[in-house]
């Protein structure tokens, strides 16, 4: 599929100010292997090809194994995810779909549980980021590049 918009030289100020958010993302109480895990759950579910294929690079390189990577989109069906992870793919999904989900309110108190209020913020934070991101590649076609591993 063609890229529609160069939009990275289209409109660099506005993909260094959604990039400026990966500094203070980093900082939070959120680990690498579960935000990117989120990342590519929000990915997923928007069917952003350029984010999945970035996000399972990350994962994996965060000590991600295959097997869960693999099992993402069916997570509660396996017993690979502990309760902390699942609570915070239950939101991500919840949010990602909030115009469907409402985010109802079983939802955040399973992840309220999980995280306190501060980190909840964070990790919907890294939510929200992920989704303005998968929507401007999705929409300007930004597809991954091939490659050889």
């Amino acid at each position: 599929m063609a890229q529609r918009i160069a939009y990275q030289q289209v409109a660099p100020d506005a993909v260094k100010a959604l990039a400026a958010t990966r500094p203070y993302i980093a900082s939070t109480n959120i680990d690498a292997r579960l935000r990117a895990l989120v990342e590519l759950r929000v990915s997923q579910i928007n069917g952003c090809s350029y984010c999945v294929d970035m996000h399972s690079r990350e994962a994996r390189h965060a000590g991600e194994t295959q097997q869960r990577l693999d099992c993402l989109p069916v997570w509660r069906e396996t017993p690979f995810y502990d309760e902390r992870e699942r609570a915070a793919l239950a939101w991500a999904e919840s949010v990602t779909l909030v115009s469907t989900t409402g985010v109802p309110d079983s939802v955040f108190e399973q992840v309220r549980s999980k995280f306190d209020e501060k980190d909840l913020v964070d990790l919907t934070l890294v939510i929200s980021v992920m989704n303005a991101w998968n929507r401007i590649a999705i929409s300007f076609r930004q597809g991954p590049a091939a490659r050889s591993n």
